[in-house]
């Protein structure tokens, strides 16, 4: 299966042409103190945060079937349960379908591609292995509300990278592949096409020999919309021209967002093979200097509220495997930074400095039929007296059980509490809690 010419890409050398400039920032005092006082704040809400809820389903539902079985699901996936779609399904996998088995299978590889038309560029010629990123949700009728235990990465954090995400539902696993690029000066990706990483999938596992020789595969018609999302103007024009055209977009520079392409449709895999899982530990531990000139992440007044942001934020995740069968992660990032409201047009400042406090846990298990996954996020801007200051934090929970969870506050110092729980309610998130930092 060829997936189309490729030119040869110096991805390494991707420089994007955001908003925001380099510039010399000042220390804040006592920044040290603040520091642990963000630790002690966002481990007590953390432990605090029990929200659960039952859920309503999403719409809409598809239903597909591969011989005598069958699945009804949503094929998308979500941050939470409001059921707004955030990555569209385009793989499905049946038999030997497990995550863990399917995580297995692609590590086994090598990176070698070129027979399916793919240069020996990374990430391209990458191998597979765990992924740091958000946990998701996606739901089926049989199994209720998924959360996405197992994640991979097909390339380095950046500056470009193939991210798999894969949801357990029943003898089903469920997933979304999609390419994507690491924002400069930030720890942020944007998906920048949807068919290139579901190509690379497939032709992973051709290349596995585990696919059931008599029907390895089927396709799904339409059942997200097509195309789906966008790639920023202000990004898509900082992209080389060959990762223009190796996407299918406009060669030349725009002034309106981009489509994300995609043809609407999903495959399903038929693992007939699964390769045997080792006992391992692997560990990720790296620091990535945030240096950007970003939109206001929360508390914003305008939507010319921007933020130059700068300081290093550390990153570490371990994932497990035992002779046991329980396969587990954890994720941290912590950064302490500097903040200052700017004019995104000039870079000229318009606020005080303020420090900034990063938090944020991924963690979560498969032992079993039995999973967990979670999320939280803990963000802070300068302190009470800063009038452009204010903290967020949210906390999502998925379990096979179906004792799941979200919440999300937000307290801006310019004003009184900002009750977030009636946005949430709104979209159907009945559970949500809000209080008060």
């Amino acid at each position: 299966m060829r997936i189309g010419t490729f030119v040869t890409l110096t991805l390494c050398a991707l420089c994007l042409g955001v908003v925001g400039c380099q510039r010399a920032m000042p220390t804040l005092a006592d920044s040290a103190a603040a520091s642990e006082s963000a630790d002690q704040e966002f481990n007590e809400l953390f432990a605090a945060a029990h929200t659960s809820a039952n859920y309503p389903a999403p719409a809409p539902l598809v239903d597909i079937s591969f011989g005598d079985k069958a699945l009804r699901f949503w094929p998308y996936t979500g941050s939470n349960f409001s059921g707004e779609p955030q990555d569209p399904i385009n793989l499905i996998f049946v038999g030997k379908a497990d995550p863990r088995d399917i995580r297995a299978a692609l590590m086994s590889l090598d990176g070698d591609r070129s027979a399916f038309g793919f240069p020996p560029v990374a990430p391209f010629n990458a191998t597979w292995d765990d992924a740091i990123g958000d946990v998701q949700t996606g739901f089926a009728e049989n199994s209720g509300w998924l959360g996405g235990v197992i994640q991979l990465a097909c390339g380095d954090y950046g500056p470009a990278r193939f991210h798999l995400r894969l949801f357990k539902a029943g003898e089903w696993t469920i997933g979304n592949a999609h390419f994507e690029i690491l924002i400069p000066g930030t720890t942020d990706h944007q998906v920048i096409n949807w068919e290139i990483a579901e190509q690379l999938v497939i032709a992973d596992f051709i290349r596995s020999g585990l696919l059931d020789p008599t029907v390895p595969m089927i396709p799904v018609g339409n059942i997200n919309d097509a195309p789906f999302r966008t790639i920023p103007a202000i990004i898509y024009n900082g992209l080389p021209v060959e990762l223009r055209a190796v996407i299918g977009g406009p060669l030349g520079d725009v002034s309106e967002d981009v489509s994300i392409g995609t043809d609407g449709q999903a495959l399903i895999l038929n693992l007939a093979q699964k390769v045997a899982r080792n006992s391992e530990v692997r560990t990720q531990d790296f620091v990535i200097d945030f240096n950007q000139t970003i939109p206001k992440p929360f508390c914003a007044s305008s939507p010319y509220d921007y933020l130059y942001v700068q300081g290093p934020v550390h990153l570490t995740q371990t994932v497990e495997w035992t002779a046991t069968g329980r396969y587990k992660f954890h994720f941290f990032a912590s950064g302490t930074l500097t903040a200052i409201p700017v004019n995104p047009l000039t870079g000229e400042p318009t606020g005080a400095l303020m420090q900034a406090e990063v938090r944020e846990i991924h963690s979560g298990y498969m032992v079993g039929e039995r999973w967990e996954a979670i999320g939280s996020k803990y963000q802070k801007l300068g302190t009470s007296d800063d009038p452009n200051g204010g903290k967020l934090f949210n906390r999502l929970v998925v379990r096979s059980s179906g004792v799941n969870g979200f919440q999300e506050e937000i307290r801006c110092y310019d004003s009184d509490w900002r009750p977030v729980a009636s946005k949430l309610e709104a979209a159907g998130l009945t559970g949500a809690a809000c209080r008060t930092f």
